[in-house]
């Protein structure tokens, strides 16, 4: 199946299906033109098969294709060139475009050098081939070919939404759109978005693809360590006072030994009363 695109923008093109396709300015049309020369619907594309046919309805305003301006129809083929206006639309084959040229290839190498912000739209929509779009610090997306990101969407205003990078954190801004942006589902008008949302226009959706929100940091408080209260050391007695403590040991030491003395004495008597009148009684019997 083939396609048109603007030559200068392959991400903004419809497919070439049967019956046919149209291209003009008007928000109706499959492939929508914003130039001042073209009308509202300026030419179809009739599709049988692998058949072309440009149908010009603006007889007035011829369709150059390649170097012949088109008044009436003509057969289309693969790498035709058609200008309206200011703006030049190419009939390509998907299939023979190599994905990158070699000096794509080069180009990129040296992109990759260039500053990157790390956020990124993927295409949930079949017609993008869930292609990617990296973002700047401020991207614009609609369907005019002077936007950041062009598709040319029937129902995507020609300036539908802006997305800016501030401080690392990705936010949308609905500018005056006559369909919406949508942000999860939920209409919105500025908003921020993360990692992981959904942000529809009209019906592309597209997957946030950026950095992870940077995790509160913890912070961990010192504890003071309260510190043991120093023993106070016992200060050193004089020697008065440590003449005056044995003098008392020796005096307490002589009191026990002079109760210890009366104690035997007292033994010693009860103990001779008692043979005493053991003895009495003895000599009576």
């Amino acid at each position: 199946m083939l396609k048109i695109r603007y030559k200068n923008n392959k991400y903004n093109s419809v497919w070439l299906v049967e019956p046919m396709i149209t291209v003009g300015r008007s928000a109706t049309n499959d492939l929508v033109v914003d130039d001042p020369y073209v009308a509202d619907k300026h030419f179809e594309v009739h599709v049988t098969h692998e058949t072309l046919t440009l149908k010009n309805l603006q007889p007035l305003k011829p369709v150059r294709v390649n170097t012949v301006d088109v008044i009436g129809a003509c057969t289309l083929k693969v790498d035709d060139e058609i200008t309206l206006g200011t703006i030049e639309l190419v009939v390509i084959d998907p299939k023979r475009e190599s994905k990158v040229t070699s000096s794509e290839a080069a180009n990129a190498t040296q992109m990759r050098s260039v500053h990157t912000t790390g956020w990124a739209l993927k295409a949930n929509h079949t017609a993008l081939a869930n292609r990617v779009f990296p973002l700047k610090d401020t991207t614009v997306i609609g369907r005019s070919a002077d936007c950041d990101i062009s598709l040319a969407a029937a129902h995507l205003s020609r300036r539908h939404a802006q997305l800016q990078i501030i401080d690392g954190a990705l936010f949308v801004k609905d500018l005056g759109s006559a369909n919406g942006t949508f942000l999860n589902g939920k209409q919105v008008m500025e908003a921020r978005v993360k990692r992981g949302d959904e942000l529809r226009f009209d019906a592309l959706t597209f997957g946030v693809m950026g950095p992870a929100d940077e995790m509160a940091k913890t912070t961990v408080r010192s504890i003071p360590v309260q510190s043991t209260p120093a023993t106070r050391p016992t200060p050193a007695k004089s020697s008065a006072q440590q003449d005056k403590l044995a003098t008392q040991h020796k005096f307490n030491k002589k009191e026990k030994q002079v109760e210890v003395e009366k104690s035997n004495r007292g033994w010693i008597v009860l103990v001779v009363v008692a043979l005493a009148v053991i003895a009495a009684l003895l000599y009576k019997h």
